[in-house]
Parts: C-alpha cells; sequence; structure tokens
C-alpha cells in the first residue's frame, strides 16, 4: 500500500511521531557508529534471542508464503539484497517449498521449521545493534464514489498532464510541459486551490480535510462506502514536492506539545481554521487508484499482514527475509515478534530502522501514532546459501 503505494505512510509517522521514547529489555551499551553506515551480521543461536520461545511464529507464515511466491518467480542466480547478503534465489528453494506446507496455527512446528532451515544474525551498524523503530497503519475513513453534501473532500486520482523525467543526479522529477517546458508540478496548496481541476478527477470522496490529509501522510487506505462495502485506495504518484511533517510545524510554532500523530489529528480537528494553513505547508500531495485484493500492497509487491510485516531500508535489509524484532510497543511493552520484510518508506533510513505495521483502522493508527521505541533485530537467512554472496557478511 506504500511507496510509491503503502510507501507513504511511513513519512508522517516518522516525521510527526515524536512519542516519549521507553526502553526495552536492557541492552548492552553500543559503541558509538564511526563512519558510513555499514552492515555487519552476527551469526547467534536462537537460544540466544530473547522472546524467539514466547512468540507465536506459526502466525507469520501466510506471510512468508507471500513472500516466497513473489521471490520464485526470480532468476534462480539473482543476488538477494543490495550486497547479496541473502544469497541467491536459489538458496530459497527449499525452505520456500517447505513452508508451503506448515498449518499456520502450529507454533511449535512453525519454530521448528525456522531453526532448521534459517540462521539468525544480530543486524549491527557498524557494531551497535540498537536503532529506532516506528509504526504505520492503513486509515479508514467513510466516503463516496460521488461527491455528496457530507463527503466533499476530494481524493484525486493521477493527473493526466503528469510528466516523469530523469534529474540531473539520475533522480525522478515530477512536472508537466508548458508552453514546450518542463515546469514542477502544483503544490498541495495551489493543488487544493483548483490547478488540476481539468486534468485531475476524483477517486473518492471523504467528510473531512484532516482525516484525507493524515491519508496523504499514510499513503494509501480504505474508504468504507455507505453500502457497507470497501474502496480500497493505493497511491499512483505524488506531486513530487518534499514531504514536510505536520508535527515538526505546530511543534516548532509552539502549538502542541503532544507531537504524536493522534496529538497532532486532535489539534488539526479542533482548530479547522489553523488546520488548513498549515496542512498547507506541507507540499507533498498524493494522487490515488483504485485496487483490489484483500490488503495493502507493500513495496515487494505482496499484501501486508497486520502485526507481521515491517518496512526496512533495502540498502541493508533485503526484501522477503524474515526479521526478529525486539522492542516495546506504544505503552512499553515487550514487542519481540517474527516479521516480514516487505516494504520500504523515504523516512525509513538506516541499517537497524524499521516500520512496524499495525493494520487498519482506529486501534491501529493509536498503536502506530504513538510508536517510536529503541530495539533491534536478526535476519534470518538460510543456512545453506551462495558461499560468493554471503560472504560479504564474514569479513
Amino acid at each position: 500500500m506504500r511507496r510509491l503505494s503503502l510507501t507513504l505512510m511511513v513519512l508522517g509517522l516518522a516525521a510527526c511521531a515524536e512519542a516519549p521514547v521507553r526502553a526495552p529489555a536492557p541492552l548492552p551499551a553500543p559503541p558509538p557508529v564511526a563512519g558510513p553506515d555499514r552492515l555487519d551480521l552476527r551469526p547467534m543461536a536462537f537460544s540466544e534471542i530473547p522472546g524467539w520461545t514466547e512468540d507465536t511464529p506459526g502466525a507469520v507464515l501466510p506471510a512468508m508464503v507471500r513472500s516466497c511466491n513473489r521471490l520464485l518467480k526470480l532468476p534462480p542466480d539473482k543476488s538477494i539484497g543490495a550486497d547479496g547478503a541473502g544469497g541467491v534465489v536459489s538458496d530459497w528453494y527449499g525452505p520456500c517449498a517447505e513452508v508451503r506446507r506448515l498449518p499456520a496455527g502450529d507454533h511449535g512446528t512453525a519454530r521448528a521449521f525456522f531453526e532448521t532451515w534459517f540462521t539468525p544474525y544480530l543486524a549491527t551498524n557498524n557494531g551497535r545493534a540498537e536503532g529506532t523503530f516506528t509504526g504505520y497503519f492503513e486509515p479508514e475513513l467513510a466516503g463516496s464514489r460521488t461527491r455528496t453534501a457530507r463527503y466533499n473532500v476530494p481524493l484525486l486520482g493521477k493527473p493526466s498532464d503528469m510528466v516523469l523525467r530523469e534529474g540531473p543526479g539520475g533522480e525522478t522529477q515530477v512536472g508537466r510541459m508548458v508552453g514546450g517546458r518542463f515546469e514542477a508540478y502544483p503544490t498541495r496548496a495551489e493543488i487544493e486551490a483548483g490547478a488540476l481541476a481539468k486534468v485531475a478527477q476524483p477517486v473518492a470522496w471523504v467528510a473531512d480535510p484532516v482525516d484525507a490529509h493524515i491519508m496523504h501522510i499514510q499513503g494509501g487506505g480504505r474508504i468504507r462506502l455507505d453500502d457497507g462495502s470497501v474502496l480500497r485506495l493505493a497511491v499512483a504518484g505524488t506531486n513530487g514536492h518534499k514531504f514536510v511533517g505536520i508535527g515538526k510545524i505546530l511543534r516548532d510554532r509552539g502549538l502542541v506539545t503532544d507531537t504524536s500523530m493522534p496529538g497532532v489529528r486532535a489539534w488539526l480537528k479542533a482548530n479547522p481554521v489553523k488546520a488548513r494553513e498549515v496542512m498547507a505547508q506541507n507540499p507533498r500531495y498524493v494522487f490515488y487508484r483504485p485496487m483490489g485484493g484483500d490488503g495493502p500492497i507493500g513495496s515487494e509487491g505482496v499484501p501486508l499482514t497486520p502485526e507481521r510485516s515491517m518496512a526496512v531500508d533495502t540498502r541493508f535489509v533485503p526484501l522477503g527475509v524474515p526479521v526478529y524484532l525486539d522492542t516495546v510497543d506504544p505503552s512499553g511493552q515487550p514487542l519481540r515478534r517474527l516479521v516480514m520484510a516487505q516494504d520500504t518508506g523515504s523516512a525509513i533510513k538506516g541499517v537497524v530502522r524499521g516500520d512496524y505495521f499495525w493494520g487498519q483502522g482506529e486501534a491501529a493508527f493509536e498503536k502506530a501514532g504513538r510508536m517510536k521505541s529503541p530495539g533491534r533485530y536478526w535476519l534470518l537467512l538460510p543456512r545453506a546459501r551462495s558461499p560468493r554472496l554471503a560472504a560479504v557478511d564474514l569479513d
């Protein structure tokens, strides 16, 4: 559902969520990070991983099957990960064949499966194991396919005049041709003032501009229609402008003390006139497309699983790899469970950095919007990997 699809979901939470940091179970004091980010993988035994025997790993099996189905469509000698740390596709043939035969509810069998086929590696950044973990969710808003008196805030589809081109540094530039010249695309304020009225059609209408803005921050979402059906929307693109976090704007102006996403939303709804001016300071605008399926789609191209999918930085962690997470939830309780790396995000940068997918709706919003926790993780990699590529973590 993000990046771009579910990708943008993380932008708001990572930039806006500033809940108090609560310490997880005591960790060794990490040495300072020196030099550029570097992934070092330390092999460990499963018995050394905190909470491993208390998790219910059978719950992650459907998510892993989805990743395997995607992975095994690739050439057998294709490297897994930027540095090939995950070996090659053929190294996953055995575990991916076996996981399809396992019942999702049998946690003992699932645990034995991972212990048989995988080796856990503690991920460190130049020797430092601790990083930061945030959360994201899939919004659900009441809405309509057509404009009504109640639903009068549009969610626009991709404009017909949008042009993408490669910039001087290889980046993608978003714009349009005006008089034979390439111009940057309009900002959020310009779009909301009607700049795209002739070239972008709404794909849905919702009731509240604040909720619409939060959906822009998150990326895609679900629109609950009056007949009870659900219209799921994915990101079709953006206007190419840089994202600016609303929480930072409010904090810098001294307007709020609670800059978690729930706190920011509460302030915006309580101050509707000022809210429009503040939201206009975020120039990025998201365009949508309807999508089918039973869940939001992550960057890996598979539906995400609530509380079992996570966004990572693919410069260091390959998509489709099982990851064991050791952090705390927003209430300070241990959050130790096996998840799948199935998504990415513009704000998810770093060796030990993750964005945990809480699921859909208001309960998920409350947890995701307040999560900003220290923690660490282990990559589970096949025991039999291509020696040439697997050697990257042995130096």
